[in-house]
């Protein structure tokens, strides 16, 4: 489905309810699946979410995660752990092209036996699930951190816990620390002192608990993205949201202070007000190394306010649902940017003038479509294969139209 969305302005003063948050869902389904006295409540209805918990509940052998990239790397080790069941993990022919010999590597060295179908390093997998005596490993330390998540995730359940020791300077520290605090949730012990993570073998089981998803913090970016571009005074007010979120992507609520986006949290909701006009003289620079799923946001968000920016710690875009920045340069010239980028860092110029009508492509990427959605703020654009949306917020354009985006 192709949509246009006409020029608009939003409301002054509304509100929007996010699903749960996606990575916090996949973890604790994961965890639900090895623990089955634990229940989760406000789970993310995200396409990947959907696709997890089918795949924990299935007794097929061959299980086809399609674009979701998280239940890919989260079930390679579920699955290596399943004593006496044997699985052919697919996906979709993007995801055939998406790494994943590092987690292999690592899981074959705590024991696990696991073969490619087709190309060395890529899915598809066979892997037949077998209890893991060992119990340390090491691997980069600037790896995906779905990689060590999903190390720690299974650590419980081998017969002498884990050890891992990550070898030079750490990224996306917020989401192994996500991990680790969901484990703690639960009961399961875990250290992390330098480079070292330890996460303690579970004896019997986990006491029975619910546990409540926090709201997608990836999800609120878009709203973000939407108040920095919108008339002074607008509000915007989102649930459930809390201080001192899990999430990496908290972090948006300092970085659109740049943008004039002032954030206030109160009970479970956090209210984005735009305070101030950003100057046009203005150069943001920002590493996302932690964070880099907002960086396509904040791209657009800056463009559309005509300022500078330049952000690198992007490194892990290449291996997304496509290369985001090749995609991000592509799109964005299209409306007039320029844009330099490297292999991991992102170079976008200040400039006056926005191209009305352009049709962004989505390459597959739910990101790409939602990113660039709040442009509709300052011209008429078409957004391409708008269903995209589906794999991690599935209501997206239907709280677009609700805050007075013209959808057609």
């Amino acid at each position: 489905m192709n949509i246009q969305i006409l020029k608009s302005r939003i409301t002054k003063s509304s509100s929007v309810a996010i699903t749960g948050s996606k990575s916090e869902s996949n973890r604790l389904l994961l965890l639900q699946a090895l623990y089955p006295d634990i229940k989760i409540k406000n789970l993310s209805n995200s396409d990947d979410s959907v696709l997890m918990k089918k795949a924990l509940l299935s007794n097929e052998h061959i299980v086809d995660i399609h674009h979701a990239g998280t239940a890919m790397r989260f079930l390679t080790a579920y699955f290596s752990i399943k004593d006496g069941r044997e699985v052919l993990l697919t996906g979709s022919s993007r995801m055939k092209e998406r790494p994943i010999q590092i987690l292999v590597e690592a899981l074959r060295a705590l024991g696990a036996d696991i073969e490619y179908l087709e190309n060395v390093g890529f899915p598809p997998l066979i892997i037949k699930g077998k209890k893991l005596d060992k119990s340390k490993v090491t691997l980069k330390a600037n790896v995906s951190s779905q990689y060590i998540s999903a190390l720690l995730l299974i650590a419980s359940k081998l017969e002498n816990g884990l050890e891992l020791n990550l070898d030079g300077k750490i990224t996306s520290v917020p989401y192994i620390k996500m991990t680790l605090a969901l484990l703690n949730q639960i009961g399961i012990e875990t250290s992390f002192e330098g480079n070292i993570i330890t996460v303690k073998p579970v004896i019997k089981s986990v006491e029975s608990q619910t546990l409540t998803v926090e709201s997608d913090w990836s999800s609120v970016s878009y709203f973000f993205s939407v108040v920095a571009l919108s008339n002074l005074g607008t509000e915007l007010t989102l649930s459930s949201y809390k201080k001192g979120s899990l999430q990496g992507d908290s972090v948006l609520a300092e970085i659109y202070q740049q943008f004039g986006v002032e954030t206030t949290f109160k009970d479970n909701t956090i209210t984005l007000r735009k305070w101030s006009i950003v100057n046009r003289e203005l150069s943001i620079e920002l590493d996302l190394s932690n964070a880099p799923d907002i960086a396509q946001t904040i791209s657009v968000t800056a463009f559309g306010l005509g300022v500078e920016c330049y952000l690198s710690g992007l490194h892990t875009l290449k291996i997304k649902e496509t290369d985001r920045l090749v995609a991000l340069k592509t799109e964005l010239e299209k409306f007039g940017a320029e844009v330099i980028i490297t292999d991991k860092t992102l170079h976008l110029k200040s400039s006056e003038d926005i191209r009305p009508n352009v049709s962004v492509a989505t390459y597959n990427d739910h990101r790409m479509a939602m990113a660039f959605a709040p442009l509709g703020l300052k011209t008429s654009l078409f957004i391409e294969d708008a269903n995209v949306v589906s794999k991690s917020y599935p209501d997206f354009w239907k709280d677009f139209s609700s805050i007075g985006f013209h959808i057609k």
